[in-house]
């Protein structure tokens, strides 16, 4: 493997409860979000070995739970704050993508869900 070679994390699927949204019946009932992760890096060695030397998903886990607890009213937000965060505390990150999902909907006869994204990259 060549130090060019691109690597990325994933976190998939993250369950969470929250009570993320506008209106107060989200506010107080919550809701089922589901939380995908991606983050591309370059590592500096041809053989990753060393915690030091990648992207620590238990710590970007931790950071995705943290802001999954504080209620927010707009999902646009929170994909921006948590990208914002990783890109901040993980330093061999490149480009961040976060996306949530809402699973259910308070629209009446809504079927389906909706999701919100967005793809940080570091300035360099």
């Amino acid at each position: 493997m060549s130090s060019q070679n691109k690597m990325r994390i994933e976190l998939n699927e993250l369950v969470f409860l929250g009570y993320h949204g506008l209106y107060a019946e989200e506010k107080k009932l919550g809701n089922t979000y589901k939380v995908n992760v991606h983050i591309d890096f370059t590592p500096k060695n041809e053989l990753v070995d060393q915690l030091e030397q990648t992207i620590d998903y238990v710590h970007v886990y931790a950071i995705i739970k943290k802001w999954m607890e504080i209620p927010t009213p707009l999902l646009e937000t929170l994909v921006g704050n948590i990208a914002e965060e990783i890109l901040v505390n993980q330093v061999l990150a490149d480009k961040v993508f976060v996306a949530i999902r809402k699973v259910h909907m308070p629209i009446p006869q809504f079927e389906g869900n909706i999701s919100v994204s967005v793809e940080k990259t570091r300035n360099k």
